[in-house]
């Protein structure tokens, strides 16, 4: 493994263990350096606003620098040239040795994102190993077709990997995300620059050092944490990066496209903002539906792209459903992350949390019903109390903009019809959900809803072989599995004469 550089030790509470922060410097052909202008950021613990480490500052010199690496590893290195076989037994070891430090891991996402340990430990880290063995598996077999041509020809089709891809993740799911774009990428033979969340660059850094460890070449994965504006931005311009992935807010896609498309034109894959409606029909069971949609809304503190945000609930069920859902959003035990009890740490940051309470103003301005909720907790670190507004109505800033964090807003509607219309009078189009014990309503919605993921009777489930992405302002493109793959690399055409052949 890379050497540790900079080692800051963690201050010890009575919930959390000893841990040392082992790598806060830049990644590239895979050594840990400082940053080339030798500037730090600080990284902050969002239970106390309290710096947790300084972190070396990339910018656009850096990225070039990174991309240089990456390009060498490619045009000249083994990468790409090793067969599938061989890339998916070192991706293989890589996700045992990340599984090896599950630990690790997840006490450096609770410290420095906030979610709860037992989700880092167990939600997280799980999807991460889950996830990148399941693209392993899939490096030696990725295959083209033949075809019998029109004429004295054969025809067949091969898939190449990009060569230098980026990817810019975000701060929600830092290690899920990192893994959902560096497996794929790197078991279908791309080399790759990353930059993590300036809010959360430690676990991508480890994961960075835990890479080299299983043996991927220098230079085939290179990660530089930085901010948007300097690092983000250098590699949706570059001019040699091919291939680009962003996960994060409509408004920065919008940007982040716009770049790739005045440099060089490079493909963009867009997982970005959404508004997802939950629809509860009058015979759905009362307690299921309270379940789901609490799940759908305060999971990560309500900090998910795909967060159930918008609970309609048909008219005749309204008050019922709403008395329960507000007892069990009061039952919500929020506090400090690495007790196990605790299911809502706090929001990742300063800037969050003031933007979360100016939102839940404006429900109160607007005329919605605060029914629980609304108020920061304690006075220290970034937590807000899981927060339900009823009477909702879909032109309030909170019915309509992404909050990305735990508001809940409850709508009432009357028929299906309507509720599809409502639902899909959105920007977005990322998830929605019906909970329904009629399969002919369930199936008529799921046809009808305009958005990538659509749940039945559950919420927030997930798996790596099926396809993930957004409609409309949510994005474009589909992760997961095969398909993520075979967005990671192009399609050639090859057509050889056949001469002389009795099979013309």
């Amino acid at each position: 493994m890379a050497s540790a550089e900079n080692c800051f030790p963690v201050a010890n509470g009575p919930s959390q263990p000893n841990f040392t922060i082992k790598y806060t410097k830049l990644f590239i052909n895979g050594e840990f350096v400082d940053a080339i202008s030798g500037k730090t950021f600080e990284t902050l613990d969002p239970r106390t606003g309290e710096v947790i480490a300084a972190v070396a500052e990339g910018d656009a010199a850096d990225i070039d620098k990174a991309v240089r690496a990456a390009r060498q590893a490619f045009d000249e290195g083994p990468w790409p040239r090793m067969s599938g076989l061989a890339r998916g037994k070192v991706l293989f070891r890589y996700a045992d040795l990340i599984e090896q430090h599950t630990d690790e891991l997840a006490y450096l996402e609770t410290l420095d994102n906030g979610k709860p340990f037992l989700l880092s430990k167990y939600g997280d880290v799980d999807v991460v190993v889950k996830g990148l063995r399941n693209v392993a598996g899939w490096a030696d077999k990725i295959s083209g077709q033949t075809y019998k041509m029109d004429g004295p020809y054969q025809g067949m089709s091969l898939y190449e990997p990009y060569g230098v891809t980026g990817a810019i993740i975000p701060w929600n799911f830092p290690m899920a995300m990192f893994m959902m774009k560096v497996g794929p990428a790197l078991a279908a033979g791309n080399t790759m620059v990353v930059k993590p969340a300036e809010q959360t660059p430690l676990t991508a850094l480890y994961l960075a050092a835990l890479a080299k460890e299983a043996g991927l070449p220098d230079g085939a994965l290179n990660v530089v944490p930085g901010f948007g504006p300097t690092a983000g931005a250098a590699i949706a311009s570059h001019m040699d990066i091919n291939k680009l992935g962003f996960t994060g807010s409509t408004e920065v896609g919008k940007i982040v496209m716009e770049a790739a498309a005045k440099s060089n034109l490079k493909p963009v894959t867009l997982e970005l903002g959404g508004k997802s409606p939950v629809i509860i029909c009058e015979d759905a069971d009362l307690d299921v539906a309270v379940d789901i949609v609490n799940l759908a809304l305060f999971f990560n503190m309500g900090q998910c792209c795909t967060a159930g945000s918008r609970i309609f609930v048909q008219d005749t069920i309204y008050d019922a459903f709403v008395a329960k859902a507000v007892e069990k959003a009061k039952k919500r035990v929020v506090g400090d992350p690495f007790k196990p009890e605790v299911e809502d740490g706090p929001q990742v940051d300063e800037t969050q949390f003031k933007r979360i309470l100016e939102y839940i103003e404006s429900g109160k301005a607007e005329g919605a019903k605060l029914l629980t909720g609304g108020c920061a907790v304690g006075n220290k670190g970034y937590y807000i109390e899981p927060t339900i507004f009823g009477d909702v109505q879909d032109d309030m800033k909170i019915a309509r903009e992404e909050i990305f964090g735990p508001v809940m807003s409850v709508l009432k509607f009357k028929t299906l019809d309507e509720a599809i219309k409502r639902a899909n009078n959105t920007a977005y189009g990322l998830a929605a959900a019906i909970v329904s014990n009629d399969i002919d309503v369930a199936n008529r919605f799921t046809r009808s809803v305009r958005a990538g993921t659509v749940w039945i009777n559950c919420y927030h489930v997930y798996d790596h072989s099926l396809p993930f992405g957004g409609y409309k302002t949510s994005g474009f493109g589909r992760e997961q599995g095969l398909h993520s793959i075979h967005s990671h690399m192009q399609l050639k055409a090859i057509i050889t004469p056949l001469k002389d052949s009795p099979w013309l």
